[in-house]
């Protein structure tokens, strides 16, 4: 009886570094690593030479100083005499903002586009692909200009809101549309117990998702169908409503008013917000709409005519079978989109709305004459928040990947 044996192992020579597979890719990523240090450390030095030549050194004590401008609109309390580290801070919850109200808008946007693309109506298939080919071939700055232009141009001043001869009149008593904004209630929180209000809220939202994942999963074992639209109305309104009323309405709201020349009071966004906001979000929803089609299309036909011949409807077809094997071609695009958005809210000078690099790349940049410092702390923030997005979003599209025996 004979065995197979591993041939012997002979002493180790510089050689095998190259000859031997088991080396040779750590041996090329080895000089690859050291040519790229070598690379940053000359580009380093040199950076740090030639500004000694100049007089000049970096520093980031500029931040402590006081920033000298205002900036329109804020969430945390600032003004002139703030930092300018308070002010970058202030560019970059604006940026947050404006980049996560276009990635929910630009998703709802492309889903519904995606999916209405391959209607069965001409009408609506065409009118969906018009809106495809005329937005995503149009540059985002044109639209966000063409946004703005709309809203300062068309929507009435607020003195046409003064007066018995009013030309232009709140919606509801409550919402002003106005060449310099969207004028609403704000809500305004009385304490703990408006918290507490809120933590309900959140936690309905979370038993939302919850109750669905547990209906859907017994669908799949067990084949029984549970409700999902009245349990989620009833989970989404009825335990926040009674807590509200038990506390005390701890929450009211403040409306807006007229005056002097402009409203006051409520939750004013402005123009500029808007303008960037919706074209991020009409602009990227075309490319997401394109994914979704995709997705939709890369599932065979048969797993369509497999389920209408169980007698499911199209709705269910739709969301039972088809889009939740579909996302797992719709998530690894739909992550790039996300990113795209985010670092095209970075055009959000063209219409006055501070963001960061309108802070720390703009007005900071220009009284201070720090330019590397300003550019490297707004390259540190777009590179951090690139990354979040595309772990965030891979750990979700780990979660809807096939998973294989």
């Amino acid at each position: 009886m004979t065995s197979v044996t591993d041939p012997p192992q002979g002493s180790f020579r510089l050689s095998m570094l190259i000859n031997d597979t088991r080396y040779r890719s750590y041996t090329f990523q080895f000089i690859a690593l050291v040519l790229l240090i070598g690379f940053m450390a000359y580009l380093g030095i040199n950076l740090v030479s030639n500004l000694a030549a100049q007089g000049l050194n970096i520093s980031f004590g500029f931040l402590g100083d006081a920033a000298g401008y205002d900036i329109n609109q804020t969430v945390v309390e600032y003004d002139s005499q703030s930092s300018h580290l308070r002010a970058a801070v202030v560019g970059i919850i604006n940026t947050l903002i404006v980049a996560f109200l276009a990635c929910v808008t630009a998703t709802i946007f492309g889903v519904i586009a995606g999916v209405l693309r391959l209607s069965n109506n001409w009408v609506v298939r065409k009118l969906m692909a018009f809106y495809v080919e005329i937005f995503r071939n149009i540059p985002v700055l044109i639209w966000i200009i063409i946004i703005f232009s709309i809203m300062t141009v068309s929507m009435p001043a607020p003195r046409d809101f003064r007066g018995d001869d009013a030309t232009a009149g709140m919606l509801f008593d409550a919402f002003a549309f106005t060449n310099r904004g969207v004028y609403s209630p704000a809500p305004v929180i009385d304490g703990a117990s408006g918290w507490i209000v809120i933590a309900v809220f959140i936690a309905s939202i979370i038993g939302i998702f919850a109750y669905r994942r547990y209906a859907t999963k017994k669908l799949y074992d067990t084949g029984q169908l549970l409700p999902m639209l009245w349990p989620s109305v009833a989970l989404f309104f009825v335990p926040t409503i009674l807590v509200y009323f038990i506390l005390g309405r701890p929450i009211t709201l403040d409306y807006p008013s007229l005056q002097g020349f402009n409203f006051q009071g409520g939750l004013h966004l402005r123009g500029s917000l808007i303008a960037l906001w919706f074209a991020l979000a009409i602009y990227t929803g075309a490319f997401i709409a394109e994914n979704v089609r995709a997705g939709i299309q890369a599932i065979s036909k048969g797993q369509t005519e497999a389920a209408a011949s169980l007698g499911l409807r199209p709705g269910r077809i739709m969301n039972l079978v088809i889009l939740p094997q579909a996302l797992r071609v719709i998530i690894p695009p739909l992550i790039s989109q996300y990113l795209n958005i985010t670092k095209n809210s970075s055009l959000a000078i063209a219409v006055g709305y501070m963001d960061v690099t309108s802070t720390l790349g703009g007005i900071t940049l220009n009284q201070t004459g720090r330019a590397i410092e300003c550019i490297l702390l707004l390259m540190l923030f777009y590179l951090t928040i690139s990354l979040l997005i595309s772990a965030v979003m891979n750990v979700y599209n780990n979660s809807v990947k096939l998973k294989e025996r």
